[in-house]
């Protein structure tokens, strides 16, 4: 009984030393438990990091096998082979642009009336008053009036107070178009006061018949009418003549001057100072065209607060779903998801690239994954002094007009979204001999980019090159009448039948019935002609509201203006 007390006494010595023990070990492992629970993501930042597009996750840094990334997903640095030249389109050589008249286009003498003035007041940035100018032209045309030069945007938000002439040579305006619309300066005088005129408004796509139905009479009782807000109001299809010659003016009429001229072919001929070939890439990623967008890029509350502040200065737009405008292909792609594209189509870090942007939304940190898939990277800004943009760095338009003529001049052209300045130089690229021009299919890519933490980099580009057939401005990869007359000028391309005959009719290495051109052709019904994004079509929203202060990263934005910019505002901050 003695040594059973004793041995309950010894296990009772031991189990109180083991109970403090115990209890520290349990503390220790509470305290670390709090400590990871402190440090790991909440739900929503959690799926904020699923949806983040901004990430350096696989474009931060090089590792020691050339690639950058995560180790599944590794992004070469070289572009990948190909078994086309990346830098011209196929069967360009077979296709020209052509906008002659007919000869049963009368001359300007047999139709015009006399005493008859068409006046036109234009709306929002550079390209988008571009597109205004050039049917303004056509509808002086169909209302068989004189057409005064118009009038540029100088109220809305870009405030610039260009005129036509300080933009556009205006001389070459009126001589180019001298056989199809007479152009003067100024309207005449009556007397010493010039004639009065009423003010009007045509609606969006407005036909030949809506002219003659809703103007001519005005035109013709008041003998001169001013149409204002005039960009996009001329419908998309026309009898072919009117079609050639909205080419004519705009590919051959529509000149800038001299001095925006010599600036752009120097920034030119310092981008091919340094490299043979350059990409050009227009950057639509500023916070007033992702707040209108209404898309959502993973910035959390910060984001949402942020460009919601400023979406709801247009009090007419509709609450929208991110998840649901993403999945249509209506979000802009990040910088990095256009870095990750290019590289996937055969571009290499040693392509040089130069960058028409804005301000982009998140500045450095946003534009970081880029830069680091093409380390040279440019804009104006880079390559020419202060001085030398001094003369036009205070009027927004004329600056837009520098990025236009290097990005025009470019070996391939890029954008982001399908905006007025895409669409306006995807048809002139088209019309001057097809040069590469490349729209992201948007809806395809969302997918490829959503999983591509979870695919191998051969199985993403396969993936995105599938998916940009028919989006790589290649000759007939849209069909006639499709899309925007502007980026899609089909009336104005012909074919050298001849010249293909001559390549059809070589000898037939895979047999009788192979076509040569046709892998090359892919037609494709444009997904974003009839589906367009909302920012690319505003005419349902109202965006002449004032606009006081909008706040972005700590800096003011000053709105002090209203944007009347119709096109998807198109030129937002500068271009």
């Amino acid at each position: 009984m003695a040594q059973f007390q004793r041995r309950r006494h010894h296990y009772y010595n031991r189990l109180r030393l083991v109970i403090p023990l115990i209890s520290a070990v349990s503390g220790v492992l509470l305290i670390l438990f709090a400590f990871l629970s402190f440090l790991a993501p909440s739900p929503l930042d959690s799926d904020q990091l699923r949806h983040r597009h901004l990430q350096h996750s696989t474009t931060s840094k090089v590792d020691e096998n050339d690639a950058v990334g995560v180790p599944k997903f590794r992004v070469p640095k070289r572009g990948m082979k190909s078994d086309r030249d990346i830098w011209t389109s196929r069967n360009s050589k077979f296709y020209h642009g052509c906008s002659n008249a007919s000869n049963k286009f009368p001359k300007v003498e047999a139709v015009t009336h006399p005493n008859q003035y068409l006046a036109i007041a234009t709306s929002g940035g550079l390209n988008q008053q571009r597109t205004g100018i050039t049917d303004a032209v056509v509808a002086a045309r169909i209302l068989n009036a004189t057409l005064v030069i118009p009038k540029l945007d100088q109220k809305s938000f870009w405030k610039d107070s260009s005129n036509f002439s300080e933009i556009f040579d205006v001389d070459q305006f009126i001589s180019y178009l001298s056989k199809d619309v007479k152009i003067i300066k100024e309207l005449p005088r009556k007397g010493k006061k010039k004639i009065s005129m009423p003010t009007m408004r045509v609606p969006r796509k407005c036909s030949e018949r809506c002219y003659h139905n809703r103007v001519l009479p005005v035109l013709l009782k008041r003998h001169a009418v001013q149409l204002t807000k005039f960009d996009y109001r001329l419908a998309n299809k026309l009898d072919t003549d009117l079609q050639k010659l909205r080419c004519r003016v705009n590919y051959h009429a529509l000149k800038f001057t001299d001095p925006i001229l010599e600036m752009g072919e120097k920034l030119v001929h310092r981008m091919r100072l340094k490299s043979k070939h350059y990409i050009a890439l227009h950057l639509r990623f500023e916070p007033d065209m992702l707040a209108f967008s209404g898309c959502y890029y993973g910035g959390g509350e910060k984001e949402k607060k942020v460009l919601g502040a400023i979406r709801r200065r247009w009090k007419t737009l509709h609450i929208s779903n991110p998840d649901k405008e993403r999945r249509h292909g209506k979000c802009p792609l990040t910088p990095e998801e256009v870095g990750l594209m290019l590289r996937a189509l055969g571009y290499g870090s040693d392509v040089h690239i130069y960058v028409a942007s804005g301000e982009v939304y998140g500045g450095e940190e946003t534009l970081a994954p880029l830069k680091a898939l093409f380390p040279n990277f440019y804009s104006k800004e880079t390559i020419a002094t202060k001085e030398e943009l001094e003369p036009f760095s205070s009027f927004s338009s004329r600056m837009a007009a520098l990025d236009f003529i290097v990005c025009d001049e470019s070996d391939v052209f890029v954008t982001n979204n399908n905006g007025n300045m895409a669409k306006i130089l995807a048809g002139r690229r088209r019309y001057f001999g097809h040069k590469p021009t490349i729209r992201p299919n948007a809806k395809k890519l969302y997918r490829l980019f959503l999983s591509k933490s979870n695919m191998t980099w051969e199985a993403f580009a396969s993936g995105v090159r599938t998916n940009q057939r028919g989006f790589m401005g290649e000759p007939n990869e849209v069909r006639p009448g499709r899309g925007e007359f502007h980026e899609n000028p089909s009336t104005c391309i012909c074919e050298d039948s001849q010249a293909k005959a001559k390549k059809d009719s070589g000898p037939r290495k895979y047999g009788k019935g192979y076509d040569a051109t046709r892998k090359d052709d892919v037609i494709i019904d444009d997904q974003n002609a009839d589906d367009e994004p909302e920012w690319a079509d505003t005419d349902d929203y109202d965006l002449n509201v004032p606009l006081e202060k909008g706040l972005f990263n700590g800096t003011v934005l000053d709105y002090d203006g209203a944007t009347s910019d119709y096109g998807e505002l198109e030129e937002m901050l500068s271009d």
